[in-house]
């Protein structure tokens, strides 16, 4: 049956956008100003959105942050249309993917510890209204194309029942970008890799980054140019595995570390297909009326070839390596293009600002965090947020060093979190790594060199930093501004007063993959009841609900939710 309907699709596919041929850029437009321009005429209202998150990218990892990657696409796209040097995401997928698409902080959907693991009865709040049905309620036509990792464990949780009319990709975090094979833990691997709801077997074998660009071609060769288009793209790369083809290994050749090589090599085959996404847009009729918005959606992980040079901190981490992002938006309809903004920007900022653009409203009453920033980018003007809340996690391990008392009796200054209020940043708990990395293009990476910059004996808890004269954070001035450290502590405990119980449920052996014909899938059956996680406190507590189905999975399943919850209380 898979095998039947898998080839039937690559051959209805075979006639379109997997005919395409990566090998011949001529056959693309190079950009914009180029050959294949269309005629100037009024654009038609409202615009079409693209959005292109990558995963994993570093700050230094593109060619105009002074990288030695090659970017040229990337390059030429934010050179012609506004760099966006003051943007933040989140410092892990989960988080910036349900910022993007809620316009909410962490702390308002009960996602602010860790990511949705693919064993965790847990995805995105189903009560929460998503960028894309907004978008589809202003009359767009709305497509993903990537990686979800917003939780799947129910049909209700997918893509295509959170408000986008197609989905192509994976629904986990991270996948092998030839078979779509994921393991999460020794034994637990399955396929991940669907078409809408269905499993793509067919599709496996295409290295995920050329796949995804020709699905976004493909999209917008079958989509009138005279009905709104929102096109999501987030592409796996360049997240491990490392993997890349051949051709674009031998490009880095050179490049003595063997992980830099293999990074480098997946950025810029990431570059062309954003070369070939934005050519399409022309060919079809598309670009005289779109905006594209190019993001990561964290830190570059710098042991895995990544590099956030020169800030401090990696994936994962509170530091600016962690949580400043790459980004610049790009449209024919910017009122001043070709310039670097320096305005304060979040990722929750694009859900009001694309509901913005599409004619829809969207506001503070809705329960957003995030701003319209678009006057910001498009015109200069000063940008409306002030201040951005990095987190609060009450699950992460708390400082040892950290205390209420050294909270001034306002926080306690043991529990992770991170705020930027105005031209200061304030952490408390254990932020993570806090080295200052350089590109490891050598094949050794010294050690005399990783020693001189390591943090390697922490006996803090508080630090704050004035980002916009030290964006390197390398002068902690908490012990010299006490008077600031207690107002953004206060700030701390506002938020806090308005954050949901964490959602972070035990894992459930139901979800394996060889219970689902192989392959990563929604597994919560109709006929039980499922429980909702909720917070014990601040932190976490179970709301224990009823079975109406008896059955041997379900008593493992107990058993495990059980020692889950005393391990939790004991780390607690």
């Amino acid at each position: 049956m898979h095998a039947l309907s898998g080839f039937s699709l690559v051959s209805l596919l075979s006639f379109g956008y997997l005919s395409w041929d990566w090998a011949k850029p001529s056959l693309v437009a190079d950009g914009p100003g180029e050959a294949g321009e269309q005629p100037s005429a009024p654009p038609p209202q409202p615009p079409h959105i693209i959005f292109i998150l990558t995963d994993d990218q570093g700050y230094h990892d593109v060619g105009y942050h002074g990288s030695d990657i090659e970017t040229p696409t990337l390059d030429r796209l934010a050179a012609e249309g506004v760099k966006l040097e003051n943007y933040y995401i989140q410092p892990i997928c989960t988080p910036s993917r349900s910022q993007l698409l809620t316009g909410r902080y962490q702390i308002h959907t009960g996602l602010q510890h860790s990511i949705i693991r693919p064993r965790q009865p847990n995805c995105l709040p189903l009560d929460q209204v998503t960028l894309p049905q907004k978008l589809q309620e202003a009359g767009y036509s709305t497509h993903m194309v990537g990686k979800w990792h917003l939780g799947f464990y129910r049909k209700e949780c997918l893509p295509t029942r959170r408000g986008f009319d197609t989905f192509l990709g994976s629904l986990t975090g991270n996948v092998d970008y030839y078979t779509y094979d994921n393991c999460d833990g020794p034994g637990v691997c399955g396929f991940d890799l669907h078409e809408g709801e269905s499993v793509a077997w067919g599709l496996s074998g295409q290295y995920s980054t050329m796949l995804y660009a020709q699905r976004a071609s493909h999209i917008l060769a079958s989509h009138s140019p005279q009905r709104p288009l929102f096109l999501y793209v987030a592409f796996q790369a360049v997240h491990t595995p490392l993997q890349s083809p051949r051709e674009y290994l031998y490009r880095y050749r050179t490049m003595g570390n063997v992980a830099r090589r293999k990074y480098a090599a997946m950025v810029t085959c990431m570059d062309e297909a954003v070369h070939n996404i934005t050519g399409a847009l022309k060919r079809y009729g598309f670009y005289n009326n779109s905006v594209i918005i190019f993001s990561s959606d964290n830190g570059g992980q710098t042991f895995s070839g990544g590099s956030n040079w020169p800030l401090r901190g990696r994936k994962g981490t509170y530091w600016e390596g962690g949580v400043r992002g790459l980004g610049f938006v790009h449209s024919p309809l910017l009122k001043r293009k070709r310039r670097t903004s320096r305005a304060l920007v979040h990722i929750t900022d694009w859900y009001p600002t694309l509901v913005g653009l599409a004619g829809g409203t969207a506001s503070a009453a809705d329960g957003l965090d995030g701003y319209d920033v678009w006057p910001a980018i498009s015109e200069g003007r000063a940008s409306p947020r002030t201040e951005i809340l990095h987190n609060i996690d009450p699950l992460y391990n708390h400082a040892r060093h950290g205390s209420l008392e050294g909270g001034f009796g306002i926080w306690n200054t043991a529990v992770q979190a991170a705020i930027r209020v105005g031209e200061w940043k304030l952490l408390t708990g254990d932020p993570g790594y806090g080295d200052w990395i350089p590109p490891q293009t050598l094949a050794a990476f010294p050690g005399s060199w990783w020693n001189l910059e390591r943090m390697a004996s922490v006996r803090q808890a508080v630090w704050l930093f004035n980002i916009s004269a030290d964006p390197y954070e390398r002068e902690d001035l908490a012990g010299q501004r006490p008077d600031v450290v207690r107002t953004l502590l206060a700030r701390l405990a506002d938020y806090n007063r308005t954050a949901i119980p964490v959602r972070y449920p035990a894992e459930n052996p139901r979800a394996h993959p060889d219970f689902n014909g192989g392959a990563w899938g929604p597994w919560a059956s109709d006929e039980e009841e499922e429980e909702e996680e909720e917070g014990e406190g601040r932190a976490r507590s179970f709301s224990r609900g009823r079975r109406k189905k008896k059955c041997k999975i379900c008593k493992l399943r107990s058993f495990f939710r059980k020692l889950n919850t005393r391990l939790m209380s004991h780390r607690i």
